[in-house]
């Protein structure tokens, strides 16, 4: 049975700007390959609705799973909470049980839950919160998608509250070959062994070294003892 499917969306004109580098889905693939849940496709888009609810629509109805990062924040341009629930067709207002996260939040830190703050209280009917033991405001679930925070710290602690609720399917392995030919002297060889192994999937990364071409292999799959074979098999195109 083929692993379970998953896509990301990150969201912000400071991502697409080159202001900030996005570290987000980095640390999302590595999670989801350790779970069993491949990540086949990651979008970005800027603080636009009609941009994030096409997207969020169009990955909810393409993979098991969708992760959205950034724009749940307290300011004017965080319009990713209201965006997800109108792609849902969902009502969306502050509710109850995050305002009561955030009341107590802030209360301890001595601080004002004044009006700004209480946006990241609004969550769409039928939507179950992620835990944010960082700062307190809490992401959410709708359907099959995970609406989180940008902050890459924040993030990481809500996909550690997400995952252990997911159902996975086999870690994705992998071994690495280096070959010191160009690419163009290894595709026919290399073609023949991927015919030879539908279900291993094979990467081509070349480099250049002191004058000299040459290609790091990457090869993946589930089953180890398969994948070693299959290294054996290429070392012996190329010996």
């Amino acid at each position: 049975m083929p692993n379970p499917t998953a896509a990301m969306c990150v969201i912000g004109d400071e991502i697409l700007s080159g202001r900030t580098r996005d570290a987000n889905m980095h640390y999302l693939a590595g999670q989801l390959t350790e779970r069993g849940i491949d990540l086949k496709e990651v979008r970005v888009v800027s603080d636009d609705r009609d941009a994030i609810v096409a997207a969020v629509k169009a990955l909810a109805d393409g993979f098991d799973h969708v992760f959205t990062s950034g724009g749940i924040g307290p300011t004017h341009d965080d319009i990713t909470a209201d965006c997800v629930a109108a792609a849902f067709d969902a009502h969306i207002d502050v509710r109850d049980d995050a305002r009561a996260i955030l009341a107590a939040h802030y209360e301890k830190a001595g601080t004002e839950l004044n009006e700004a703050r209480l946006r990241m209280a609004r969550i769409p009917d039928g939507a179950t919160l992620i835990d944010n033991p960082v700062s307190a405001a809490p992401g959410f679930t709708i359907g099959n998608v995970h609406v989180m925070a940008g902050v890459p710290s924040i993030f990481q602690a809500m996909v550690a509250s997400v995952l252990p609720t997911l159902t996975g399917g086999a870690p994705l392995l992998s071994v690495t070959q280096r070959i010191e030919r160009g690419e163009g002297d290894i595709a026919g060889p290399l073609a023949t062994l991927v015919d030879a192994y539908q279900d291993l999937s094979f990467g081509s990364y070349p480099f250049q070294k002191d004058g000299k071409f040459g290609s790091n292999i990457v090869i993946r799959g589930t089953e180890m003892a398969v994948l070693e074979e299959a290294q054996a098999k290429l070392v012996a195109l190329f010996p």
